[in-house]
């Protein structure tokens, strides 16, 4: 089994944008740059036959170039939060391409995060960071603009765990966008 998720590159200049937001939160796991993207859809653990076959539904995707922009920050988990990520403009395009993955891995049978789709980088995963300091760093970085840039691309990545249960993300198929 192989853990597999579509996502959109982040440029390097838009990450050196985001890295100044990685302090001053408590309970905060910073991610490392290499972990920047934006999730199209999240496919789980796949064998790898079906991840062949996702592979070729996510290939026939036609889409165009996408314009993409940050717009301030926020956090999952109105209670307890659990992440806090910079929140990425959404675009007709973008919710499209999106719906399209989702589509393809259900044409082969697989069931993907049913979740709302909402773009964003996650900056940070959060352990016991208290609801009053995570607003209080949301309030400070809301002024967050970066962008605009243009996706060219989107890929498959693996999630793959490391030593010391560290994921890494790997890109294993690439694909263009018109």
């Amino acid at each position: 089994m192989i853990r597999l998720f579509a996502a959109l590159p982040v440029p390097e200049d838009v990450i050196d944008r985001l890295e100044p937001l990685q302090t001053g939160l408590n309970g905060a796991n910073w991610r490392e740059r290499e972990h920047f993207h934006i999730t199209l859809a999240f496919f789980g653990d796949v064998t790898v036959p079906d991840a062949e076959e996702l592979d070729q539904a996510i290939g026939d995707i036609e889409a165009p170039q996408l314009d993409l922009e940050i717009e301030g920050v926020g956090w999952f988990g109105r209670k307890e939060p659990g992440l806090v990520y910079a929140t990425v403009k959404r675009t007709e395009p973008l919710e499209a391409l999106a719906k399209a993955c989702r589509k393809a891995a259900a044409k082969i049978g697989l069931s993907p995060d049913a979740k709302p789709f909402r773009p964003h980088i996650t900056l940070a995963y959060l352990n016991n960071a208290r609801l009053e300091d995570v607003r209080a760093w949301s309030e400070r970085w809301q002024v967050l603009r970066a962008g605009p840039w243009t996706a060219d691309r989107f890929h498959l990545f693996e999630s793959a765990l490391r030593s010391g249960k560290k994921s890494v993300y790997v890109p294993v198929a690439d694909y263009p966008l018109a």
